[in-house]
């Protein structure tokens, strides 16, 4: 196997330059912060990410190796075509309703985790429960991103796939232990330009290669393969829309996102940048989208690839890097396969802190030492950043269906978590009951639809269900009927429903107060829950939008979730006093 050694070192120098400012970020966070406000710094940068860097950060939630080499490998797919990138357009929408609906209560009620308020209406269990699905999705799409780069760089450079992975990992937990939001923000802006600037310059040498016939001929006509627009069969319309909603749904609920969202120096700020991460979104996916049609356009016996095509090859996910190599100069496909890397570590280095950050602060501080220190939830937050960036990288490395378990909890996420966050900032009534009722029905319904990536037969087979050949072994029976939104929206009912009965029940005195175990309905003012209409009737935020939010770290739960401080300009709310007081 002959290795590229001038491949070898620009990604070296790639790799460097991302170091160096991961690290120069890490002195600016421990310079800038108080150690009693160390730990709150690394999970959210100290609350005061600007609109530049936080542009950047909040784009860099959805911009990965997953994403430009999924929108590449959607338009090239014969069959498939450009209406069935999906990725670009929902991930951009789910930007724009997080910003309208989600950004700014979560910011100015002060939370420091997506889970926080699953915690102060749900109690510290459900919190534990919520997290399961949570870390199941960040710590798969670390894996599957990981693994996704080694195979790139083995097709690039031809280097070693798990050196590859271990390295990229290695750097990127590394630069995130020492620095947190900071570093992690800081070399989004640099990975962002790199991505940017390393496809748009591979894009008019592969553009201009005589194997590639004009895009704009393939788009509609069939040349060497079906055209890259693309269509939608009638049948497969339905399974359009979930997939769709999959996406812009689901892609609200990820602490990712809600880990920008929670940097913002104000509410405003926090919507402006989603909003601003939105319109990235789509301007980053169009190099991509260009160079799967590229591949789509290319005869790919005038080049070195030959035949059989990548899609007779199924190597259909590795077009992007294909096209880099075959069809641009050496000199070219090297910059190009740094914009591969640095989507990868900017993808994967996030996951890491934001899997870690839910873990420290909800599951450790919250749920088992409520009177843990800065420096301890700190050193928990350091311990668990190097293990779960180790798990990303041994499951990369090991796991054959890595891509079908972050499908898999991806769906939970959205048909679990989605609807429970609807239920916790915006309906007033819900509770633990219904919260467990809810979670339950959703994993059930999603469950009884199988995963084909996993081999998992479905229990249920919903209307225009039919047998599938193309995962390999057995075949196996594939969903059209949108049965995943239908699981969100049961999911959803449930919640509301068990909800309803319970507080019935217990207030008409149907069932003795003792009956309430989870202290949800009738010991609503417990330590473990705070009265609910501090959060559901607090809706009207005044307070100045540009206010620094710095919520501290207490020895109780419901000190943990008062933050008073960001309330410090407003007039003293009745019902906030008194759910305080008792």
């Amino acid at each position: 196997m002959a290795i590229h050694i001038d491949g070898i070192v620009a990604i070296v120098l790639f790799y460097l330059l991302i170091l160096c400012v991961g690290i120069w970020a890490a002195w600016k966070s421990k310079n800038s912060n108080t150690e009693q406000d160390r730990s709150e710094a690394i999970m959210i940068g100290g609350r005061d990410i600007g609109l530049l860097v936080g542009s950047f950060t909040m784009t860099a939630t959805w911009v990965g190796g997953g994403y430009i080499n999924g929108t590449a490998e959607a338009v090239y797919v014969p069959g498939y075509g450009l209406v069935w990138a999906q990725a670009p357009f929902g991930y951009a929408l789910s930007l724009v309703l997080g910003g309208l609906f989600f950004a700014k209560p979560m910011r100015s009620r002060g939370y420091v985790t997506m889970l926080d308020p699953f915690q102060q209406i749900y109690g510290k269990r459900m919190g534990g429960l919520l997290f399961i699905p949570a870390l199941m999705g960040e710590i798969f799409w670390s894996a599957a991103v990981l693994s996704a780069l080694g195979a790139t760089l083995s097709v690039i450079v031809d280097i070693n796939i798990n050196l590859s992975v271990i390295i990229s990992a290695v750097i990127a937990v590394f630069y995130t232990l020492v620095g947190g939001l900071y570093s992690v923000a800081y070399t989004d802006v640099v990975q962002l330009f790199c991505i940017f600037l390393g496809l748009w310059i591979s894009i008019p040498f592969a553009l201009l290669n005589p194997a590639v016939t004009d895009i704009t001929i393939t788009a509609s006509h069939e040349v060497y393969q079906e055209p890259w627009l693309g269509h939608i069969e009638t049948p497969d319309i339905l399974t359009w829309i979930d997939n769709f909603l999959l996406l812009m749904l689901g892609g609200i609920p990820w602490q990712v996102y809600f880990q920008r969202v929670l940097s913002a120096s104000s509410a405003t700020y926090a919507q402006v940048l989603s909003f601003l991460a939105a319109f990235g979104c789509l301007v980053m996916a169009i190099p991509s989208a260009l160079i799967g049609a590229i591949g789509a356009s290319t005869d790919w016996n005038q080049t070195s690839y030959g035949l059989p095509d990548p899609k007779n090859n199924n190597e259909t996910d590795m077009i992007l890097p294909i096209v880099l190599q075959h069809l641009c100069p050496a000199y070219i496909s090297f910059f190009g396969l740094g914009a591969v890397s640095a989507a990868v570590m900017s993808s994967a280095d996030s996951s890491i802190l934001s899997a870690s950050s839910m873990f420290a602060r909800n599951i450790y501080h919250l749920a088992f030492r409520q009177e843990a220190t800065d420096k301890e939830i700190l050193w928990v937050m350091r311990i668990t950043i190097f293990l779960f960036g180790g798990a990303a990288t041994s499951m990369a490395l090991l796991a054959q269906s890595i891509y079908g378990l972050w499908y898999l909890s991806s769906d939970l996420v959205y048909v679990i978590i989605f609807p429970q966050l609807i239920s916790v900032l915006f309906i007033k009534g819900t509770n633990t009951y219904g919260s467990i009722a809810g979670y339950i029905i959703g994993f059930l319904f999603r469950i009884s639809g199988g995963e084909p990536y996993l081999h998992l037969h479905p229990f249920v087979c919903y209307p225009g269900c039919y047998l599938e050949h193309s995962f390999g072994g057995e075949p196996i029976h594939v969903q059209r009927f949108p049965f995943k939104t239908m699981s969100m929206l049961f999911s959803f009912l449930g919640n509301l429903g068990v909800s309803y009965l319970a507080k019935h029940l217990f207030e008409s005195g149907i069932l003795p107060p003792k009956l309430d175990f989870l202290d949800s309905v009738v010991s609503r003012h417990s330590k473990e829950n705070m009265d609910k209409t501090t959060l559901v009737n607090h809706d009207n935020i005044t307070l100045s939008e540009l206010v620094h939010v710095n919520p501290k770290h207490s020895a109780s739960d419901n000190a943990a979730f008062s933050n008073k401080e960001a309330f410090d300009d407003t007039e003293p709310n009745p019902e906030f006093s008194k759910s305080d007081n008792d």
